[in-house]
């Protein structure tokens, strides 16, 4: 494919703005599905838990034909706790497509992700999605995504960005918001002509940048990047240069690039193609593919530190080894290796224990998804309590502060503002829209964020909305005392009953139902005061040969609170572990 009709573009956004279903409208308007073929909605979330939460995880690659032109699309995560995977694709693209909700407009992540892009020089175009929304306000919204622009210090060129107006679940784009699109023709259009076409010269030596790693069980680990400069040939030596300078000869078994979700077999791609190397088996994110001749590493994006660390454990409960297929510490130390193979914003360190690993990521959710995948995959593992990573600068000691926009109704601002004083919180906006909801922006240190989410729903009766991500880094602030209420904690091994959770639960909260097997030390509940209390909920009713009337009414149980892995990391004290196993997910007394 020549230089001159390929276009590198990735689609960047805050969580939920519509990246992935753009992408399907996209896909399914260049011909890549046939008319009557049936296909799913985001098809680009092709694992389990992207689908399940509706979420992107890793960054995709796919690749649309408009006219002679080739448009080499990555779909990228909206999550901030993602954001390394953001990181490392602005190396690949020349053009992003920085979509806005056109109700929402720019959230904590548009200001992320549009940084990382504008410090790349890449050439923004802005698509104003969901227009069809009730109050939206294409106009206002454009005008904050220009404010936008300019507090990040946008060049010239890059704040004369163009605008479209999309409305990606119909497949529609518009340049006026007043007429309505019927195709997403004009946004094709838009990228062949806004969009550059990638530079680097061809005759020169190769050079390519690792930028993903993604693995199929036939053809091994394969290796995902732009080439910058030269010619990559199926079977021909080339050189792998990992950082440090170490340089290794390889042949690759394969090259592919990009068409529609399939990739295709060539015999050679040049300076500008996106391609998939397969065959060099211990490649990285991070090296370079160099001519053997003249092997010159190309520079790598700096990744942000991780914020967020946990202690993985073996696990120790009394029902260890139960549930799970890899129990032991080798197998947890290994799978734990693999993961940093291709996540590059995760950190793992040993201890001075051989039986526990310090992991550390971008938020709470960035390591519950890599805990979930573990235990799909049949480890058995505890967690410990989230703590933040605090840095030393210039002798000060700092600790991570988050930007935290919430959305409520009026009436809830009361109680969002006492739950977040006693967290350090700094309100720095506030502002009132036209349908009775009020938008605030606070900064809070990260740990003051641990365990918030689920008090800010309840109180909320779920009609609020909040959103995150790492701001800066400022001098620490003094405790924070976050839970105020101690755990209800099981005092002997067995069976839940009926007849004993009637009893507990007038002391608090139950996190069980009648017949789960516990164990002397599991959270079963959270105490209705301060402080844990050792509680029976296996105790079984004492049966005598005299019959009463009234002594076999049914009992009546308070619906228990089933506890998800998120709700259970943010609510276990320093003194407790999270039990995670393929089947059961428990906390647990150290």
């Amino acid at each position: 494919m020549k230089q001159n009709f390929i276009r590198n573009l990735a689609i960047i956004a805050h969580v939920d703005h519509g990246k992935t279903t753009l992408v399907d409208g996209m896909l399914k308007q260049s011909g890549v599905f046939h008319e009557k073929q049936v296909v799913e909605e985001r098809v680009m979330d092709r694992n389990d838990l992207e689908r399940e939460r509706g979420i992107t995880i890793m960054a995709k690659n796919t690749a649309v034909f408009y006219g002679p032109y080739k448009l080499n699309i990555v779909d990228t995560p909206g999550h901030a706790d993602f954001g390394g995977e953001v990181e490392r694709i602005v190396q690949m693209v020349d053009g992003v497509l920085l979509l806005v909700d056109a109700f929402e407009g720019p959230m904590p992540q548009t200001r992320f992700v549009l940084r990382k892009a504008l410090e790349a020089g890449l050439a923004p175009i802005v698509v104003i999605n969901k227009i069809d929304r009730l109050h939206a306000r294409p106009a206002e919204v454009q005008d904050e995504v220009l404010e936008l622009f300019i507090e990040l210090d946008a060049s010239e060129d890059q704040l004369d960005f163009p605008v479209i107006y999309t409305n990606a679940r119909t497949g529609t784009a518009t340049t006026d918001p007043a007429v309505t699109g019927t195709d997403l023709k004009s946004l094709f259009e838009m990228i062949v002509e806004k969009i550059p076409a990638p530079g680097g010269d061809p005759g020169a030596p190769l050079q390519m940048g690792v930028t993903l790693i993604d693995y199929d069980p036939y053809l091994g680990r394969q290796a995902v990047g732009r080439i910058h400069n030269g010619v990559i040939r199926a079977k021909e030596e080339v050189a792998v240069v990992a950082p440090g300078g170490v340089i290794r000869s390889r042949r690759p078994s394969g090259i592919y690039v990009f068409n529609g979700l399939k990739k295709v077999p060539v015999e050679e791609a040049a300076a500008g193609e996106i391609v998939v190397i397969a065959g060099l088996e211990d490649i990285n994110v991070g090296n370079t593919v160099a001519d053997p001749e003249h092997p010159v590493p190309l520079d790598f994006v700096r990744i942000d530190e991780p914020t967020v660390a946990v202690a993985m454990h073996v696990n120790k409960s009394p029902f260890a080894g139960q549930e799970g297929t890899h129990v032991t510490s080798r197998k947890l130390g290994e799978r734990l290796t693999r993961e940093l193979e291709s996540d590059v914003s995760l950190r793992v360190e040993s201890t001075d224990s051989p039986d526990t690993f310090m992991v550390s990521g971008r938020g709470e959710l960035h390591l519950s998804i890599l805990i979930e995948t573990m235990r799909r995959e049949g480890y058995e593992f505890e967690v410990s309590r989230p703590r933040v990573v605090e840095r030393e600068i210039d002798g000060v000691r700092c600790e991570p502060v988050e930007e935290l926009i919430i959305e409520v109704p009026e009436e809830y601002v009361g109680i969002v503002m006492e739950r977040l004083g006693p967290r350090k919180s700094e309100l720095i906006n506030m502002t009132h829209k036209g349908d009775g909801q009020v938008r605030l922006e606070f900064h809070v240190p990260t740990r003051g964020l641990f365990g918030f989410r689920s008090e800010f729903m309840t109180d909320t009766k779920g009609m609020g909305i909040m959103h995150h991500s790492f701001h800066h880094y400022a001098p620490y602030q003094g405790e924070i005392h976050t839970r105020t209420r101690g755990s209800l904690v099981a005092f002997e091994t067995g069976t839940t009953t009926s007849y004993s959770l009637e009893n507990a639960q007038e002391r608090g909260e139950l996190f069980v139902g009648p017949g789960v097997p516990v164990y002397k030390g599991m959270v079963v509940g959270e105490n209705s005061r301060p402080g844990d209390l050792p509680i029976n909920v296996c105790k079984r009713k004492q049966l005598s040969n005299v019959r009463s009337s009234t002594s076999d009414i049914s009992v009546k149980l308070t619906p228990y609170r089933p506890m998800s892995l998120e709700q259970c990391l943010e609510f276990i004290a320093n003194d407790e572990l999270v039990e995670v196993t393929p089947k059961s997910i428990r906390m647990r007394k150290k």
